[in-house]
């Protein structure tokens, strides 16, 4: 009996010496990123109009985070989330479509020759997100909008650690979710449409509030439904492996369209409208029905990302995050205004998208991982989708690049160990006429049209100004001069020229 004990006692022991000796099961990540999604618009961050309820639900199962920061669009804000790297240094600064290579903007032109499709290529030397995770063993996806390169360069996502792409290179493409093609990896996948130019305005000769008369915009396959499709088949291919899936969904950025039945359900809802009769983008009926539509219909994808994982075993072992790319949009009939967009922030034209006020570059940010994460819990901390790269790699405890501005959150996330928190966050912005701002504690500095020449700071005390109305610059010229010296540090001459803001180059002498 003693020799059987032992024996038994033993076996336990050389067990359990094994067991501690395996690694420990690496989490899956969903990292979801909408598209000019506003602060305000979704139901856990006030939204009262627009119906949520999928991330909603995320949120009452997570963390939401309140002063999170991305850019204001969206090439050089997906450049700082792949790569940690703020504006100031990034290769990447601004919107650059790379007309030399002839008529980019024409849609038929881009259908005969792939090669125009695209975004000035981020180099081959580019340290990305989905390169790192690779390394640590991860099969990596992206789905959606990419915005980094053009195919046959070094800047498509397969050339940039992605083991699997499926959507749009070019984010000029996704100005209509009718187009005539998505990419699978490096191969055109042919869509049942055609090719129609979004810069098309309403018929002088049709009755614009005859909704049939809006049908010509709609075509067979909708581009979204196509790209959730592919999203869940990698789930489904994927799971029995750690994953990284960045879901980069081109909703809720116009043209504005959206399947009828949701658009019904909010024309229901709101009632009658003025229709968007086009210009830049397609005409729009319901303008307001459709961009509610068209973020439920975000919502709903969301939805079914996390059934696949429940389905498939392994939602429980998956950090899901949700963020957006940058602020809400204001032209081609969405409405920020009518839905409060920006939340506790000012919304006209001037305060979102395309510009570093807070309504810009504040964004939702929820996280969602069950056990791990506090359920219903809220976070005050200043973060930005420049610490997703250190906070990947101090989940898996592997070395984070160097040279990166983020910072891992993954304490806050966790709420365990000590959060090293920002001095600061710095934004530079060369384009809709030169901008830059910095966060320093409560402290917004702000200059706008600096490509006129402008230097002067303004600067706001966001604790009590949240709208960024009171200019405070006067009465704290030492806070300025700290302004001043992060700007001097923080700014580097852009490889790319057009991303030159002269003013910058001056001051840095």
């Amino acid at each position: 009996m003693i020799k059987r004990n032992a024996l038994i006692l033993f076996s336990c022991l050389f067990t359990l010496n094994a067991l501690a000796q395996q690694p420990k099961v690496k989490p899956n990540i969903v990292y979801i990123l909408a598209d000019d999604l506003g602060y305000g618009e979704l139901g856990s961050y006030g939204q009262q109009k627009i119906e949520t309820p999928n991330l909603d639900e995320l949120a009452r199962h997570g963390k939401r985070f309140t002063q999170h920061y991305a850019y204001p669009v969206c090439a050089p804000s997906r450049f700082g989330l792949m790569t940690g790297i703020n504006s100031g240094k990034a290769f990447i600064r601004g919107n650059h479509e790379w007309g030399a290579r002839g008529d980019v903007w024409n849609f038929k032109a881009m259908e005969e020759n792939p090669f125009l499709e695209g975004q000035y290529p981020i180099p081959d030397s580019t340290i990305t997100i989905a390169k790192v995770l690779k390394t640590a063993g991860y099969n990596t996806a992206l789905v959606g909008k990419w915005g980094l390169g053009s195919p046959m360069t070094a800047g498509t996502p397969n050339r940039q650690g992605f083991d699997y792409f499926y959507g749009f290179i070019c984010q000029r493409q996704d100005h209509t979710y009718y187009g005539g093609h998505l990419w699978e990896n490096e191969t055109r996948v042919p869509l049942d449409n055609k090719i129609v130019d979004p810069d098309v305005k309403f018929p002088s000769d049709l009755d614009p509030l005859n909704e049939k008369n809006y049908e010509q915009y709609q075509q067979n396959d909708y581009a979204p439904d196509f790209l959730i499709k592919a999203a869940l088949n990698f789930i489904g291919q994927n799971k029995q492996k750690p994953f990284f899936l960045y879901y980069a969904s081109p909703l809720p950025h116009v043209s504005l369209q959206a399947p009828k039945k949701l658009v019904d359900y909010y024309h229901q809802k709101f009632g009658d409208e003025k229709p968007f009769l086009g210009g830049s983008y397609f005409p729009c009926r319901y303008p307001r029905a459709t961009y509610a539509a068209m973020i439920t219909l975000l919502d709903q994808q969301v939805g079914q990302l996390i059934k696949k994982l429940k389905d498939e075993g392994v939602y429980n072992n998956t950090i899901i995050m949700f963020c957006a790319d940058n602020g809400t949009a204001f032209n081609a009939g969405a409405d920020p205004v009518f839905f409060n967009s920006n939340g506790p922030f000012k919304g006209e034209y001037g305060w979102g998208k395309g510009f570093v006020r807070e309504g810009g570059i504040r964004e939702p940010f929820i996280v969602s991982w069950p056990g791990k994460v506090k359920e219903g819990s809220t976070s005050e901390l200043i973060s930005s989708t420049l610490d997703m790269m250190p906070t990947f790699c101090e989940l898996l405890n592997i070395k984070a690049p160097s040279e990166i501005d983020g910072l891992s959150i993954l304490p806050t996330i966790l709420d365990k160990g000590k959060q090293t928190q920002h001095n600061y966050l710095y934004f530079e912005f060369p384009e809709y006429g030169g901008q830059q701002a910095i966060r320093i504690g409560n402290w917004k500095g702000v200059r706008l049209n600096m490509l006129k020449g402008n230097d002067k700071w303004t600067l706001y005390d966001l604790k009590t100004d949240l709208k960024e109305q009171n200019d405070v610059a006067a009465d704290h010229p030492d806070v300025v001069k700290q302004m001043m010296a992060i700007s001097k540090k923080e700014h580097h001459t852009p490889l790319i020229k057009r991303f030159e803001i002269p003013v910058l180059e001056k001051e840095k002498q």
